[in-house]
């Protein structure tokens, strides 16, 4: 198996990184906005699960030679 990404697979991850850090971003700052705790607590879970997304993301990314073919 190849891990060799075309330039379109390379473009829409960077697409992808860019929407998933606009919504860990959101997410961090509504959490500030919100006095009940549990609410708060399932936004931390949502902006934990950004994170999550965003590393895998990258690691695919970088390891993914980009192929000119």
């Amino acid at each position: 198996m190849q891990n060799k990404l075309g330039v379109h697979e390379s473009l829409e991850l960077q697409e992808l990184l860019s929407f998933k850090s606009l919504c860990l971003t959101k997410a961090s700052l509504m959490r500030g906005l919100v006095s009940d705790d549990h609410l708060k607590a399932i936004m931390q879970q949502d902006a934990d699960m950004h994170v999550r997304h965003l590393q895998a993301l990258r690691d695919n990314l970088t390891e993914g030679e980009v192929s000119s073919e």
